[in-house]
């Protein structure tokens, strides 16, 4: 028999935001009523300002990443984000509205409205973190696999149960194919009674054993979950799981030729056309403070000129501010790293802000780049992951960007293994790239910049 309320990864976040929706309007309701002194005229302004406030709220939201669930289990993570949500969000929605409606304050009210509302926000998310990780809520789930994933059932299981529970299910058996529990009907039947979620791993689904069929579609009867551990993996995570894939690569990718959407390549095209005037215009404005401080602190070309592989295999000119000292691989290519010794104490600013990235957009103007794509790599390294995962060349498909899903999903790459990891994410972006996603692409960057993430 199912319980009453259990709630898939979807359902927590939509529960979260519907909270923080309701304390966004009790606050504001309170900053209108209270806060302000004197006549506050709702036909002309409420539905302005609790507008205005709920969309305020959804943007940095979104932007600081408070739904990322994985992260939203860790108690520090969550006292620390709210926080920085909730004061972004107090202070710019009482200067709109103080803009807005030219009137006094009560500073009372005004001092509860600015302190009450982050640890509001804060307390709210505490208290989803221990109620999502509590047992009667999480869906109970029995991970079916093929024997040849013996070795990787524990992996897979913590990837289905995620950080604390964070995903919303709770293995509570692991079956392989060829168990004979699939031949005891009276224990399937009380599994079936017992789950809510069934995720199945296998190789051939043509070759899977008659009696995981009949418990399969006998669990679907019963309005169970069933998914595959790839399609999970795909929808939980926003990347491929490239080592499940297998001779299925080219299915789940559904690489082929088909006509070209036209109205994602306008809105690159637009995209690539306003960051282009935007960022060149910082980049202009930058080099002076760069050159100055590059003579004094940071010795040597200002510029650095490297080949990386583009679009179709071929290579291109990527361009960025020098941030580590001359002849850096005189003793071999190398990757960078976070505490990488040969960088400058001035590179090192220029890095943790992204200013040694502007320069990227003359590659941008002369067409080898766009603003949103896989990052480039050099051909070194291209190669020795080309030998790694035949799959990694088919992030050339598309233009290279300078930001790109994998950057703002993804820690610091520092070796080979984190570029594989990434391409996960690269091809996820390749296979699902729309203007959505490009736009949460770009609303991700603005926090990848704030928090120093990603690379």
């Amino acid at each position: 028999m199912n319980r009453v309320f259990t709630l898939n990864v979807i359902e927590r976040k939509l529960f979260l935001f519907i909270g923080d929706i309701a304390i966004v309007v009790f606050y504001v309701y309170l900053l209108t009523n209270r806060t302000l002194k004197g006549t506050f005229d709702y036909n002309e302004h409420g539905l302005t300002i609790f507008t205005v406030g709920v969309l305020f709220f959804s943007i940095i939201a979104y932007v600081i990443d408070i739904y990322n669930l994985e992260r939203a289990s860790k108690p520090i993570t969550i006292f620390r984000l709210s926080l920085v949500v909730g004061v972004l969000y107090t202070f710019g929605i009482f200067f709109f509205t103080i803009l807005l409606i030219n009137t006094t304050v009560s500073r009372p009210y005004l001092l509860l409205f600015l302190a009450l509302m982050p640890f509001s926000l804060t307390a709210w998310r505490l208290i989803c973190s221990n109620f999502f990780i509590s047992q009667p809520f999480l869906k109970n789930t029995i991970f079916i696999y093929e024997k040849s994933f013996e070795n990787e059932k524990d992996e897979n299981i913590k990837h289905i149960e995620g950080n604390k529970n964070s995903n919303g299910f709770n293995v509570k058996l692991g079956i392989s194919t060829c168990q004979d529990t699939f031949k005891n009907t009276k224990r399937l039947n009380k599994i079936t009674d017992k789950i809510d979620t069934v995720i199945i791993r296998i190789k051939s689904y043509q070759d899977m054993p008659v009696e995981v069929e009949q418990f399969l579609t006998k669990a679907m009867y019963f309005g169970k979950e069933v998914f595959t551990f790839t399609s999970f993996y795909e929808s939980t995570y926003e990347a491929l799981p490239l080592n499940l894939l297998g001779n299925n690569f080219y299915e789940v990718l559904h690489l082929k030729n088909k006509r070209s959407h036209y109205i994602q390549k306008l809105f690159t095209m637009l995209i690539d056309i306003a960051l282009c005037l935007v960022v060149g215009l910082i980049f202009v404005l930058i080099v002076p403070f760069v050159f100055f401080f590059n003579f004094f602190l940071n010795k040597g070309p200002l510029f650095y000129v490297q080949k990386r592989i583009g679009k179709k295999g071929k290579e291109f000119n990527i361009y960025k501010f020098r941030s580590m000292v001359v002849d850096a691989e005189k003793s071999g290519a190398k990757m960078a790293t976070n505490n990488d010794s040969r960088i400058t104490p001035f590179g090192k600013v220029l890095r943790m802000f992204r200013i040694d990235e502007l320069p990227q957009i003359i590659s941008v103007l002369k067409g080898d780049m766009s603003f949103i794509g896989p990052r480039p790599e050099r051909k070194v390294f291209v190669d020795q992951l080309d030998e790694m995962n035949p799959f990694y060349s088919v992030r050339h498909v598309i233009k290279p960007g300078i930001t790109g899903w994998a950057q703002v999903k993804y820690k610091y790459g520092e070796n080979l293994e984190d570029s594989l990891k990434k391409l996960e994410y690269d091809l996820y972006y390749i296979k699902n790239r729309s203007i959505t996603l490009d736009i949460r692409i770009l609303f991700k960057t603005v926090t990848t910049i704030l928090f120093s993430r990603g690379v």
